[in-house]
């Protein structure tokens, strides 16, 4: 999940695991509904993309789970799935755990990257809000290897920041970007993020987003969501 300091949470291993703990662990639950627009509703959306195609005690494979929100939200929508959350955040994972309650039961966590998952195959995979984190020359073997735990034609969603990178397009959108979630903030907070963003994001324009994921091998791949500097896709094994 995205952070609004520009930290990154990746799901690849061998990325180091951010210093993310405390009151920042606390405070991370109000930040993406601040700053992803129709936050709830993407994971409405999502879930039923994977519910399409996923059996009613379906396996369902998250890939940065930290924090637990889209763990929270499919379990309470689909009673029957059981979930394998990976994230690299000890402490996001115990938020995770927080935040899932009732639900634990039906969850495991994995603390690492893509490659501690387990083989599968999974009914479905979802990662929401990271791959603007992962570096560009590691998204492609992710994605792969997230195809690769999926079972034939089962559904995969993927929601993160994607827009135009020439300029002076890529600087608009971030300064919008940061404008959306910006309410309170002081100047030089919003300096920082500015820089954060430029300095430690690694986003691509939705075109190339979308040959990554034909790339990996995934089929029929459509665009589900746009809002603002934000997309979303579902692909099929």
């Amino acid at each position: 999940m995205m952070r609004d300091d520009g930290h990154s949470n990746s799901p690849v291993a061998h990325l180091a695991a951010p210093a993310f703990a405390g009151d920042a662990v606390k405070s991370y639950l109000e930040g993406p509904p601040r700053q992803v627009p129709g936050f709830s509703s993407l994971h409405r959306m999502a879930g039923m993309l994977l519910a399409e195609r996923s059996p009613e005690n379906g396996r369902v494979l998250v890939l940065g789970a930290g924090g637990g929100l889209e763990l929270k939200a499919f379990a309470e929508a689909y009673p029957g799935w059981t979930f394998d959350g990976v994230d690299p955040s000890t402490d996001m994972l115990e938020l995770a755990r927080q935040v899932a309650g009732d639900h634990g039961s039906r969850i495991r966590l994995h603390g690492g990257g893509i490659d501690v998952a387990p083989d599968g195959p999974f009914d479905a995979a979802a990662c929401l809000l990271t791959f603007h984190h992962i570096r560009v020359e590691q998204r492609l073997e992710t994605l792969r290897q997230i195809r690769d735990r999926l079972k034939s034609g089962a559904p995969s969603v993927v929601a993160h920041m994607s827009f135009a990178q020439g300029e002076p397009e890529r600087s608009m959108w971030i300064d919008r970007h940061i404008a959306y979630g910006a309410a309170g903030a002081d100047a030089s907070r919003l300096e920082s993020t500015r820089k954060a963003m430029r300095e430690r994001l690694h986003i691509l324009a939705p075109e190339d987003e979308e040959a990554m994921l034909r790339a990996a091998g995934f089929a029929a791949i459509c665009l589900f969501y746009a809002a603002f500097s934000f997309r979303g896709w579902v692909a099929y094994a």
